[in-house]
């Protein structure tokens, strides 16, 4: 049988040299394909030992670290479904998170194992690990005793391969499942689309328990067989530094905004790049024209979702139209509907729908959510509003769904709004997301206080920086007398956003 592990196909692109190298680090040392392979075999080892078998959940919530990366390959090769989670998560949502996808190994940063080991405990997790930015811990200490071989276990396209979860509109998460059939189709899409070569290095700056970072950035180089600039997160100097000798720099909007702010960023600077990608949030219009203005280079915008995917993206040859998300990549069917689920004209506005290889085959355990979220047809129902060009460009206009993206993280303002209802002093309120230059937007807080210990902004933000990861928290609290709202009674958040926007 054919071994449709998504492992077995990164390896089967490894450079012949295992000696080359696939991590180029901060500290001037450099990780080889030959060391992240024995790395991997001696992580998937420890996995089998503790009784991990195929299928098995392994939640990880980690800093990033060259040992995180290879955590994740460990997960594929040992036929384990990989649990990433943001690191900026506090105890309730870890809860939520173990409570409902039931992993049978824990990997956590080791300042949180205080709080994360008794919940673990209470829900039966009997394996619980730590595992610091250093890549040191006790998950370290036991991979270290394992053999450095390791027979990646054989699977088919459809065997999960991740879950990640995403935020939901009612406030629970909902547990995208992405198979191996799956990561593979988009990885091989994206690396063909993108024109990866030999040459390659690329500049890798982003988080690994995010889309962008680990299936996008990571899966490119592993098929290439060649380097990634590997850092711990974002810095602006850092990465004018290494744009001398790079190839590829990927980011979200933010990334590109505080470029920007970098004096010495101009023509000559960029000159080794052959390819600027952005994703994971839009890219204002202003922004792309004013990088190509500084550098001479179109940055190319991509379109994706964490349930598909990247289902389009601008060409690397040809008309990369700012503000458009370009045409659907090999293999992906993209169609824009109307509210009877019929086909909008060319140019119009309607409901984004998708279908191919890449598309996930639903949410963890939601059966009932899963048959509203695809057509008869079956295409998956994105949420995102859009209008195909006559040549089948995108361009998102806007969310069906109240999703706020910042920073290039994906907030729903219901989750955010049930923490704040709950603290003293607030009798409603409503979140939305505000236009910011650095953010793309900015999540914002609007109350109506109970009028007896009326809280204040700061009060607010301190109270939900102990509930919420720090991108959740709202950057402004504003305070108002009563909630827009339609006939209906439903809160008109175009109105707040218009009010808000300027602050």
């Amino acid at each position: 049988m054919n071994n449709e592990n998504l492992y077995a196909l990164f390896e089967s692109r490894f450079p012949a040299d295992r000696g080359q190298p696939l991590l180029l680090l901060d500290s001037g040392k450099s990780m080889t394909y030959g060391e992240a392979q024995a790395g991997a075999a001696r992580h998937a080892s420890l996995l089998a030992s503790l009784g991990v078998k195929p299928g098995d959940r392994v939640a990880v919530q980690v800093e990033k670290s060259p040992e995180a990366l290879l955590v994740y390959l460990a997960c594929l090769r040992a036929g384990a479904v990989y649990l990433p989670l943001n690191s900026a998560y506090q105890q309730g949502e870890i809860g939520y998170f173990l409570e409902d996808a039931e992993p049978t190994v824990v990997i956590a940063q080791p300042s949180s194992l205080p709080w994360l080991a008794p919940i673990a405990k209470n829900l039966g997790i009997r394996h619980v690990f730590g595992l610091d930015e250093e890549g040191k811990g006790t998950w370290t200490d036991a991979a270290g005793e394992q053999p450095a071989t390791f027979a990646t276990v054989p699977l088919k396209a459809d065997d999960l391969a991740a879950i990640l979860y995403t935020s939901g509109t009612t406030g629970r998460s909902k547990g995208a499942m992405l198979t191996h059939g799956n990561l593979a189709s988009n990885a091989l899409a994206l690396h063909r689309a993108w024109g990866f070569g030999p040459e390659d290095v690329l500049v890798h700056m982003l988080p690994l328990f995010h889309v962008h970072g680990l299936f996008v950035a990571c899966h490119c180089v592993l098929l290439n067989g060649t380097a990634m600039r590997f850092h711990a997160k974002f810095d602006p100097k850092k990465a004018l530094a290494d744009l001398a000798d790079s190839t590829v720099f990927m980011g979200v909007p933010t990334f590109y905004t505080r470029l920007l702010a970098e004096p010495a960023l101009d023509r000559a600077a960029c000159a080794r790049i052959r390819l600027f990608v952005s994703g994971s949030a839009p890219l204002l219009a202003e922004t792309h024209v004013e990088f190509e203005a500084r550098t001479g280079q179109r940055i190319l915008e991509r379109y994706g979702m964490t349930e598909t995917g990247m289902l389009t993206s601008n060409p690397l040859v040809g008309d990369r139209r700012p503000g458009s998300v370009g045409p659907p990549l090999p293999g992906v069917q993209v169609r824009v509907m109307d509210d009877d689920d019929k086909p909008c004209a060319t140019g119009g506005i309607g409901h984004v729908q998708v279908r191919g290889a890449n598309v996930f085959p639903g949410y963890w355990r939601m059966p009932e959510r899963n048959k509203e979220e695809f057509t008869a047809d079956g295409w998956f129902r994105t949420g995102d509003m859009g209008s195909l060009s006559a040549d089948g460009y995108l361009t998102i206009v806007g969310r069906s769904k109240d999703l706020i993206i910042t920073g290039g993280y994906n907030v729903y303002p219901k989750e955010i709004e049930l923490a704040i209802d709950e603290l003293e002093g607030v009798k409603e309120s409503a979140v939305v997301g505000v236009p910011h230059t650095d953010f793309g937007e900015a999540v914002t807080a609007i109350v109506v206080p109970t009028g007896t210990g009326r809280p204040s902004e700061a009060s607010i933000i301190t109270a939900l920086k102990a509930k919420l990861a720090n991108f959740k928290v709202p950057k402004r609290v504003h305070f108002v007398d009563d909630l827009p709202r339609n006939a209906m009674g439903k809160v008109q958040k175009n109105v707040l956003r218009e009010r808000f926007a300027k602050d």
